[in-house]
C-alpha cells in the first residue's frame, strides 16, 4: 500500500467512498484495516462511538449505548467507516452488555494486533442500574517501559475527553 501527497493511504475499501450498504448480522470481516505510516512512534488512538444500539436478549428491548475505543496501535489501524458499519451491525443483535463489549475487544484485537487497547461499553440506565463493561490488554511484549507511558497517555486523555464535545 502506498500513500498519495496527503498520507491518504491507496488500498481498496469494500465500503470507504462506496454506497453504505449495512450488514444484518455482526461479524469481524466487516472490519478493515490498513497500514499504521507511524509505526516508530507510540501513540493514542480514541475512537468514540455515540450511537450503539443492541437487543436485549431476554425482553427484546433496545439498549443503547457509547462506547470508546483506544489503541496503540503496531503495525495494523481500524478504516473508521468499517468500524462504524461494524459497530452498526448489532442493532438487531440480541446480546448482553458485557458479551458485546467484549467481543467488539476482541475482534479488533485479532485485525489489529495493537500494542495496547482498552473497550469500554456506557450503557444507559436500564431498571435504575447502568453497566459500563471495560476491557483492556498490553500485547505480551511490550515493556514495562513502554506500558508506563501509555499508561501516562491514558491518563492525559481520559483528563482531556470530559473536556470535548460529544
Amino acid at each position: 500500500m502506498t500513500t498519495s501527497k496527503n498520507c491518504m493511504p491507496k488500498k481498496k475499501f469494500k465500503s470507504l467512498g462506496k454506497k453504505t450498504v449495512y450488514a444484518n448480522k455482526p461479524s469481524r470481516d466487516i472490519l478493515e484495516v490498513f497500514d499504521n505510516q507511524h509505526q516508530d512512534a507510540l501513540y493514542l488512538v480514541p475512537l468514540l462511538c455515540h450511537e450503539f444500539t443492541a437487543i436485549c436478549p431476554i425482553t427484546g428491548q433496545p439498549d443503547f449505548a457509547k462506547f470508546e475505543i483506544v489503541y496503540v496501535p503496531r503495525i495494523k489501524m481500524v478504516e473508521s467507516k468499517s468500524l462504524k458499519l461494524y459497530l452498526f451491525s448489532f442493532r438487531n443483535e440480541g446480546i448482553f452488555h458485557e458479551e458485546v463489549t467484549n467481543r467488539i475487544f476482541k475482534d479488533l484485537w485479532e485485525k489489529m494486533q495493537p500494542k495496547f487497547m482498552r473497550v469500554i461499553g456506557d450503557f444507559s440506565v436500564r431498571g435504575g442500574i447502568s453497566i459500563k463493561p471495560l476491557v483492556q490488554n498490553f500485547a505480551h511484549d511490550v515493556k514495562n517501559q513502554q506500558q508506563q507511558k501509555i499508561i501516562q497517555m491514558l491518563e492525559s486523555w481520559d483528563r482531556t475527553k470530559s473536556h470535548l464535545n460529544p
